[in-house]
């Protein structure tokens, strides 16, 4: 993922001003699946450079800035949204997830930080610095049990992060199978729960990994299907099938888990012209919403930006 790159600021708010917007609340996934005259595609402000979306329990989707760490929300129902978190120089948004209890946990990149933002206010409550590390980039996030882990994709290490409640920072380095990849490749990345909730899928450097909770043990996953998964980005995960999104590759690769998460089976290739690439995922009923970073397009003010939806 890229570094965030400074824009001057500016605030488009469409469709009304984000107070009359609903409050979203709440990770887990709605059962009903959207009506089918919901957009399947919808704005973002020009110089957004989004990484990260996340989505809760009702229709509003969260979207982070690597230009100042904004954060924009979206009504899914109608494509219209408006700032909800205001960035500011130096700053990023990254991978960002959004708890039960409404609050939002944002990886910072390049500062070293893990941000909550109240989702209901768009307030900043806490701040942790994780790392001190010359040169880290703190890139997603998973919430599972009672804490936020990220990921940094400079350094073999997950940091655990308390869940609505002050605590201390555990830091996880990474050991058995894991290959840390050079600085500036694309490294650990996504994560997410395994199946049985004793670990974390994490994907680096086009590979999976089951990493042990408790002593930060890395085990290889077995790929069947493809050798590897080029570009590896955000991953989703529901039940035993595992969505790669693959960003300059602009496909999702779709995996069948066995029960140990030991071997990945691909099933089926997602692709879609309006792909720019994507990086991150969310499901909603039974679309997954992705953001399209245009990596590979110029990184302006005047660069415009979108997310898409694809069926599941």
């Amino acid at each position: 993922m890229t570094r965030n790159h400074p824009r001057p600021s500016r605030r488009t708010v469409l469709g009304g001003a984000v107070a009359a917007l609903a409050v979203a609340a709440g990770t887990g996934t709605a059962q009903a699946a959207p009506g089918t005259a919901w957009p399947t595609e919808f704005p973002l402000p020009d110089g957004w450079l989004p990484e990260g979306i996340t989505i809760g329990s009702r229709p509003y989707a969260y979207m982070g800035s690597r230009a100042d760490g904004a954060i924009y929300r979206t009504d899914l129902r109608t494509g219209r949204g408006g700032v909800l978190h205001e960035g500011a120089a130096g700053l990023a948004s990254i991978g960002l997830k959004l708890d039960r209890d409404g609050l939002l946990y944002v990886a910072g990149g390049a500062g070293g930080t893990a941000r909550i933002v109240d989702a209901r206010t768009g307030e900043l409550l806490t701040t942790y610095q994780l790392t001190r590390d010359a040169g880290p980039f703190i890139n997603d996030v998973v919430l599972h049990e009672d804490r936020a882990w990220f990921t940094d994709s400079r350094a073999a290490v997950l940091h655990g992060v308390p869940r609505g409640r002050q605590g201390e920072v555990r830091a996880l380095p990474l050991t058995g199978e894991w290959v840390q990849a050079p600085a500036g490749t694309n490294s650990a990345n996504g994560l997410v729960a395994t199946p049985d909730g004793r670990g974390l899928i994490v994907v680096n450097a086009g590979q999976l990994y089951n990493v042990d909770l408790r002593t930060g043990h890395a085990t290889k996953v077995t790929l069947k299907g493809a050798a590897d998964v080029t570009g590896g980005d955000g991953l989703v995960r529901l039940g035993r099938t595992l969505y790669v999104v693959q960003n300059r590759l602009n496909k999702i690769t779709v995996w069948d888990l066995d029960r140990k998460t030991t071997t990945a089976t691909l099933t089926r290739t997602i692709t879609d012209p309006r792909f720019d690439v994507p990086t991150t995922a969310a499901r909603y009923g039974d679309r997954l919403y992705l953001v399209n970073a245009r990596f590979t397009s110029p990184q302006t003010p005047q660069t415009t930006f979108n997310a898409v939806a694809v069926s599941l």
